[in-house]
């Protein structure tokens, strides 16, 4: 009678133990509570003094146990709690509340994806674009945000303006990166570098139907020796323009040779002649009107124009 009252209830241990098959437990676990299962049934059924049929239940319910249970543990990936095949939000940050679903319980109160705890700028445009901390993006890192950046992809170090565009102090079209010759005049003509075009030899005067240099003409030219002297690689076609009184061939020869003049005063002063060609543009590009004295003026000029930097 004992024997069966001991087969008995270890019969029922699958019984007992088939609701632990459907947990996420491990086999260890369901090994352990199949043995407390077993060592209590067959302790039941046999007399108190026996206690080995309760070692022995024991030893068979943990191996009914271990049987019954499911092969692993549901994987929980991030931890919080709900397993991967019903988390809605993999990759929670270890420690947040989180629902059934696996999501945050975090409010997001700018709808940009970040939790309000994680969220170091809270308040966001509604559809701007953020990075994993909430504060919208900069993605070529020179302070302005991509939705204001009008020039994306500005290179590391770079300054710039507030439409995130590389400064351009002198304002000549040239970025401050670029501008070999910064602070260019305002409305002066310049090279991709940033360097002028045009040159005028402002004071550059001749005598009246001459091309001999005055001595203030002379001492204004220093200026350009400085300029070709600082940039040793740099060349230029100086021209020379006169006005519209008297003939226009007469002009045309008389401005040749003033810009002869010029090349030959700067070569004097230590500039190599095969940096310069002399040009002659008569009266054919004036800056001003012919009909007043201080229009004449300033179209009986010289330039510099850049041929090589």
């Amino acid at each position: 009678m004992k024997t069966i009252k001991i087969w008995v209830g270890i019969l029922l241990m699958p019984l007992i133990l088939a609701g632990c098959s459907g947990l996420p437990y491990s086999k260890p676990v369901c090994a352990v509570a199949g043995a407390l299962v077993g060592g209590a049934a067959a302790g039941l059924a046999a007399d108190d003094d026996e206690a080995e049929w309760a070692l022995g239940g024991a030893a068979a319910g943990a191996v009914i146990g271990y049987l019954a249970c499911g092969e692993k543990m549901p994987a929980d990936s991030d931890g919080d709690g709900v397993i991967d095949s019903k988390d809605s939000c993999p990759g929670t940050p270890a420690g947040m509340a989180v629902d059934s679903t696996g999501c945050p319980i975090d409010k997001d109160s700018d709808g940009d994806g970040v939790p309000d705890s994680l969220d170091r700028c809270p308040n966001t445009a509604r559809g701007t674009p953020v990075d994993a901390s909430g504060c919208p993006l900069d993605s070529d890192g020179d302070g302005v945000i991509d939705s204001l950046d009008r020039c994306p992809g500005t290179p590391k170090g770079v300054r710039v303006d507030g439409r995130g565009c590389p400064r351009d102090s002198d304002g000549d079209g040239v970025a401050d990166n670029r501008d070999q010759c910064p602070d260019t005049p305002r409305g002066e003509k310049v090279n991709d570098v940033g360097c002028h075009v045009v040159f005028r030899l402002e004071g550059v005067n001749f005598a009246t139907n001459s091309a001999q240099l005055t001595g203030e003409a002379m001492s204004r030219l220093e200026r350009a020796v400085e300029l070709l002297s600082a940039n040793p690689s740099m060349t230029v076609r100086v021209e020379g323009h006169t006005d519209s009184r008297g003939a226009a061939s007469y002009n045309q020869q008389l401005s040749q040779k003033r810009a002869e003049s010029v090349v030959n005063h700067l070569v004097g002063r230590g500039i190599s002649r095969n940096r310069m060609q002399p040009l002659g543009r008569g009266e054919d590009s004036p800056i001003a009107s012919n009909e007043t004295s201080q229009g004449r003026a300033q179209n009986r000029r010289v330039e510099f124009v850049l041929t090589g930097q």
